[in-house]
Parts: structure tokens; C-alpha cells; sequence
């Protein structure tokens, strides 16, 4: 009897996601985020080697780009941890 409803519990949990449509959507934004403030990072290079260019040290690419992706990366934590069962009102 019991095996029996082991292999019933174990058919039944397969066809079942581990996060819910609320949690993809949260991580999407969490990765959308992550995106941003790389692409926020990157330039400020110079096409000549010899020639130095201060904008690399803006305040966009040294505070807000690394913050944004700090940001995201607790939206993914947040979305793992996100409850799917959990009914909203």
C-alpha cells in the first residue's frame, strides 16, 4: 500500500514546476536589472592606448551600475524565495 502511493505522489510531483508564474516573472526583472547595470558599466574606453580617458570613473559607471546590479541580484534572491502557493488578495 504504501509503495503504492509513493509512486502516485512521485507521478503527481512531476508534471509540477518547482516556481510559479510569479516567481519567472519576478526573476525576468531580476535579470532585466542585472542587464541594465552592466550595460550601464560598460565604455568610457579610449580608441588610442596612449591617450588616457577620465570618463571610465564617472559617477554612472562606479555608484549606479554596480548598485543596480547589487539590486537585481536581490530581486533573484527574492524571486527564489518567493512563495508560489501563497494566495494574493
Amino acid at each position: 500500500m504504501g509503495e503504492q502511493k509513493r509512486k502516485e505522489d512521485k507521478k503527481s510531483n512531476q508534471n509540477q514546476f518547482i516556481f510559479g508564474k510569479k516567481n519567472y516573472q519576478v526573476m525576468g526583472i531580476g535579470l532585466g536589472l542585472i542587464a541594465l547595470g552592466f550595460i550601464l558599466m560598460s565604455g568610457g574606453g579610449s580608441d588610442d592606448p596612449e591617450v588616457f580617458n577620465p570618463e571610465i570613473y564617472s559617477w554612472r559607471r562606479i555608484r549606479l551600475a554596480p548598485a543596480i546590479v547589487l539590486l537585481g541580484f536581490g530581486v533573484e534572491v527574492y524571486a527564489i524565495l518567493l512563495d508560489p502557493r501563497k494566495k494574493t488578495k
